[in-house]
């Protein structure tokens, strides 16, 4: 490196707030076993640089940005660059991340180089390349193992897919020195059986095989990075029971339960360091808990095993394609400046200017130009249409809302409005004198209910009496006043056949010495027809026929009005 790089690594080891150095204050050399020893260094480093935040896809993001990803993977890589693309992670990272939760980019960068730095110094070797700072960058970020690792494999995968093992060699060779950079060299160090010892009978590896053999058969250099993730997926799981060495009430992280000695359980802090406590030994099998179950979940489980009900373990990976898919080259259409546009028309006034000035290596410039041209032409063309559609999707929709406005300024719409209202006010008059009539013809054929009512418990009482008086004649009598009186002319009759002839009805007052003749005078044959001598008729039958008569001419009526109603307000 320069001496800019080299500033930048010594300052990194002298300051006492680096994670480097403040690596030695929490302990973690007292943990015995190196795999986790090497994974807690790493992610305390981790997280002392916020890199933990950033997923894997944002530094694949970044790299693009940088260019790196266009450049050979043995290409060497300045510090300057290195370090605008650390500055532009972390800067892209404090936009994103809520305003509870504030970091320092500036300072993140600084500790990030200064480490980067150190672990690719660590083997005596000063030359920083591209696929140093991918591999890096790759396994100490955030995210998902799985998507890391198919990160990794398509960089040391050739076109068709396979893995090239003198390229993923080189992988471990770089991805090595972190935990050398962290003084675990001696455990996990790189070697040249590293590569083969991880496919040891296979030739011909595709991604499905190169995750199998790094998540399933996990090779011993690579240990440390499966245990970091999950070390960071059970950091924060909570175990509700107490250490038997410590007697903490509660753990977080792992748990190890003892499989010899009962209900003897350690946290993981205990159990790293080797404590111990009655009569168990860390000569003992433990099993590691990742997350806590209770013992009626244990308790179902179990059932749920015996029965044969619970489902087959999930695959440790998803099955992807073979064949990587082919990505589109738009390198000579997408420039450097029209990266930062937004507009489509810009861009392609750029790209324009650019086949312009450039030197032509194609024959057929001019064909291009126009082809732009008219692609542009084309896609106005479509926008017009599009605003022509919706110009007349609203034109129809204000046709089917009528407007007021113009209703009422439609002379003949008005005249029609106004004879459609006279109209309803004629029904409605005639409607009123309807009911009227009907009221007052009701309240007659209640009298001569009555009437008829009375003359039959009269005969019931003295049947011997004649039916008229001596002297009397069937006519009335010119000193006697009839009783019958004169309804309106619009009064409809007994009968079923409505008529305009005034009519006479009879009241219910009348003298006790009268016949039925004499009482009768005056009114319809059907009414005298009922008291004759001669065979009786049902009187009630035919003033029930009257009443339905007169309610059906009422209906009638009532639907002339509702008619005249609706068109009035249509």
């Amino acid at each position: 490196f320069h001496l800019y790089g080299q500033n930048a690594r010594k300052s990194f080891v002298a300051n006492p707030l680096t994670p480097l150095s403040s690596v030695g204050a929490q302990k973690f050399d007292e943990i015995r076993l190196s795999t986790y020893r090497t994974a807690c260094k790493l992610r305390y480093i981790q997280k002392k640089c916020n890199l933990h935040l950033i997923d894997v896809y944002n530094v694949i993001e970044a790299i693009r940005d940088s260019g790196l990803n266009a450049v050979d993977l043995s290409a060497e890589v300045s510090v300057l660059c290195l370090e605008n693309l650390l500055s532009s992670l972390f800067n892209q990272l404090s936009k994103r991340l809520p305003t509870t939760h504030v970091i320092q980019p500036r300072d993140s960068t600084v500790l990030l180089l200064g480490f980067l730095l150190h672990a690719a110094e660590s083997e005596g070797r000063t030359r920083l390349t591209v696929l140093s700072v991918k591999s890096m960058l790759a396994v100490m970020c955030g995210g998902k193992l799985v998507d890391k690792l198919r990160y990794v494999f398509s960089q040391v995968s050739d076109s068709a897919g396979v893995m090239v093992l003198s390229k993923f060699d080189w992988f471990l060779q770089e991805a090595l020195k972190l935990p050398t950079a962290v003084n675990e060299g001696p455990s996990f160090g790189y070697s040249h059986t590293s590569a083969r010892a991880c496919f040891p009978q296979q030739k011909r590896v595709l991604v499905n095989e190169f995750l199998d053999g790094i998540l399933e058969e996990t090779p011993q250099c690579l240990f440390w990075l499966l245990l970091t993730h999950r070390l960071a997926e059970t950091e924060n799981v909570h175990h509700p029971v107490s250490c038997s060495y410590c007697r903490n009430n509660g753990m977080m992280g792992f748990r190890y339960r003892c499989r010899r000695c009962h209900n003897y359980q350690l946290c993981q802090d205990c159990f790293w360091r080797g404590n111990a406590s009655g009569s168990h030994s860390n000569q003992h099998q433990m099993k590691e808990h990742s997350s806590w179950r209770s013992p009626v979940g244990k308790m179902k489980r179990g059932l749920s095993k015996t029965l044969g009900c619970v489902s087959s373990a999930p695959p440790p990976h998803p099955f992807y394609p073979e064949h990587p898919e082919r990505t589109l080259d738009l390198s000579h259409i997408v420039l450097a400046a029209a990266q930062r546009l937004n507009e489509e028309h810009a861009l392609i006034a750029a790209y324009v200017t650019k086949l312009q000035s450039g030197p032509t290596t194609r024959p057929s410039k001019q064909d291009e130009e126009h082809r732009l041209i008219a692609h542009n032409r084309e896609m106005k063309h479509t926008d017009n249409k599009i605003l022509a559609e919706i110009q007349r999707i609203r034109v129809e929709q204000e046709a089917c809302q009528p407007n007021p406005d113009k209703t009422t300024a439609n002379p003949t719409l008005l005249a029609e409005l106004r004879q459609l209202r006279q109209r309803k006010d004629e029904l409605e008059q005639r409607m009123s004198t309807l009911q009227e009539s009907r009221r007052e013809l009701m309240v007659q054929l209640e009298g001569l209910m009555k009437l008829l009512k009375d003359e039959e418990r009269r005969q019931a009482s003295s049947p011997s009496r004649p039916i008229t008086a001596p002297g009397r004649s069937a006519g009335p009598s010119p000193s006697h006043t009839p009783l019958h009186t004169h309804t309106p002319s619009h009064t409809p009759t007994l009968t079923h056949t409505p008529s305009h002839t005034p009519t006479h009805t009879l009241t219910p007052s009348h003298t006790p010495t009268q016949t039925a003749q004499d009482s009768m005078a005056g009114v319809g044959g059907d009414v005298q027809q009922a008291f004759t001598q001669g065979p009786r008729r049902n009187l009630c039958n035919d003033l029930i026929v009257a009443a339905d008569s007169i309610t059906h001419t009422m209906s009638s009526l009532v639907k002339e009005l509702h008619a005249g109603t609706h068109t009035l307000s249509q």
